[in-house]
């Protein structure tokens, strides 16, 4: 069956401006900030970066390679790797990004409602002449459950509308636009928030070296799942992404160099995006204020553009507006692995998909989950949640029982079982001969370290991450 209904990007720039926006998301601009903050700061970058470095990277070479191998859906291109285990990798990296979607929309909604709550106080004064906190605000917002519905189906309509067009004129074209120009809003957010009174702590905090959290084993072992989780969601490693993205790529271009720009891409990112908001958080109310967590970017950060005076709701609709467009584009990255594998399958029966209807359906029946953890509101609404007497977490709100689901095990579990298969019984030479495709070489000293790291760095290292976020969700004490 020929590939002709799949298309391919228009140029390995927009494949790399798809790429790094898949990875660019939530999991940057909100997540990587408040576990910082929970994490010692310092010490939580050096685990990352080394984290990154070695997990980060093979995983990534690995998926690009197992995808562009196949060129098909992301459940095709590891059975083409193994069969029973291939099914069994195929079908966990399709369960995450369904599963993920269901609150990764909602939280992109949540972000709209702010922009929008901040436009309406730059132009009418709302939310200056209501004179209500970033805390009362998003109680105010959880518990309206038709507004929050209503946001999460226009930030999936939007959604839909980009990934109707394909791979080049949808995902791609968007991207161009969309990666720019976050990355100018965001430099013009740090430029404010690092010169706020009071900031200079936050860059103290981030970048002073500050080795107390590794004082204690249980205090190393909880930077080292931080980090690790954290890396593994920002990277959009183990969902179907990176194998989806690498199947619509040419056999000419370099996977290993691809892979590192992509990793140094979203750190970058990521670190910017701390320099945006754990600045604005200490002068806010120091050390306190950035170690808020999840609501970091709800509550903390509309205190601080509440604070900052006639300017502040500019500032406020900027800031949410890169959020939203950083969630839209690994939201699309999500439903394009789901879009692509029913497209492959119909395909592969003979027929000719119809991308614009497949995407309506799918786009419809995201929603229906999403509705159910939007009327939830972070559990405020008294919605009735699946296993609610097991745990802290994993009973207290629809997007934790998704979130333990989809990032908690489905997600660990296969990228662990993946390296071992790799690793150890198909081989990575397997990967090698991919990468090695049209004349590209990969070095005997960087297929050592490869098959180091993917062979024993990354199953003892996924092995901690998935312990720990188990240990996490369900209050396992660690």
């Amino acid at each position: 069956m020929e590939h002709h209904h799949r298309g391919q990007w228009g140029s390995n720039l927009g494949f790399l401006m798809a790429a790094v926006g898949s990875a660019v998301g939530l999991g940057n601009i909100w997540a990587f900030p408040y576990k910082m903050g929970d994490n010692g700061g310092f010490a939580f970058l050096v685990i990352y970066l080394i984290l990154a470095a070695t997990v980060g990277f093979s995983i990534m070479l690995c998926e690009l390679a197992i995808g562009r191998r196949a060129g098909r859906s992301v459940l095709v291109s590891y059975q083409q790797v193994g069969s029973k285990m291939g099914t069994l990798l195929g079908f966990l990296a399709m369960l995450s990004p369904f599963l993920i979607l269901s609150f990764y929309t909602v939280l992109g909604a949540y972000c709209m409602e702010y922009m929008s709550l901040n436009l309406a106080d730059l132009a009418f004064g709302v939310a200056a002449m209501a004179g209500m906190s970033g805390g009362a605000t998003f109680e105010t917002m959880l518990t309206n459950q038709f507004g929050s519905i209503a946001f999460t189906f226009l930030f999936i309509f939007i959604c839909c509308l980009i990934i109707r067009g394909g791979i080049k004129d949808g995902i791609e074209k968007f991207n161009k636009i969309g990666m720019p120009a976050l990355f100018v809003m965001l430099v013009i957010v740090i430029a404010r928030a690092v010169t706020l009174p009071g900031a200079g702590e936050g860059l103290n905090f981030m970048f002073a070296p500050n080795w107390e959290p590794f004082t204690s084993l249980d205090g190393f072992l909880k930077v080292l799942s931080a980090a690790g989780g954290q890396m593994f969601f920002s990277l959009s490693l183990a969902m179907g992404i990176t194998v989806t993205y690498g199947s619509y790529l040419s056999k000419k271009e370099s996977l290993v160099k691809n892979s590192l720009i992509i990793i140094i891409s979203d750190t970058i990112v990521a670190i910017l995006a701390g320099m945006a908001v754990l600045p604005a958080a200490f002068a806010l109310g120091g050390s306190d204020s950035a170690k808020a967590g999840p609501k970091l970017l709800f509550i903390t950060l509309q205190d601080v553009f509440n604070a900052m005076g006639p300017t502040g709701p500019i500032f406020g609709v900027l800031f949410y507006l890169l959020v939203i467009l950083a969630a839209i584009t690994s939201a699309i990255a999500l439903l394009e692995v789901l879009a692509t594998f029913l497209s492959d399958r119909i395909a592969l029966k003979g027929h000719t998909p119809d991308r614009k209807k497949l995407v309506t359906i799918l786009c419809l029946a995201i929603f229906a989950e999403a509705a159910l953890v939007a009327a939830d509101g972070l559990g405020s609404n008294g919605l009735w949640i699946p296993f609610h007497e097991t745990g802290r977490n994993l009973g207290g709100t629809w997007l934790d029982f998704m979130d333990f689901i989809s990032e908690g095990v489905a997600m660990p579990l296969g990228a662990l079982l993946m390296s071992i298969w790799i690793g150890w019984f198909v081989g990575p030479k397997l990967i090698r001969d991919e990468v090695e495709l049209e004349g590209h070489k990969m070095s005997g000293g960087l297929y050592g370290f490869f098959n180091f790291c993917v062979r024993f760095i990354v199953p003892l290292a996924m092995a901690f991450i998935l312990y720990g976020m188990v240990a996490d969700f369900i209050s396992i004490p660690t």
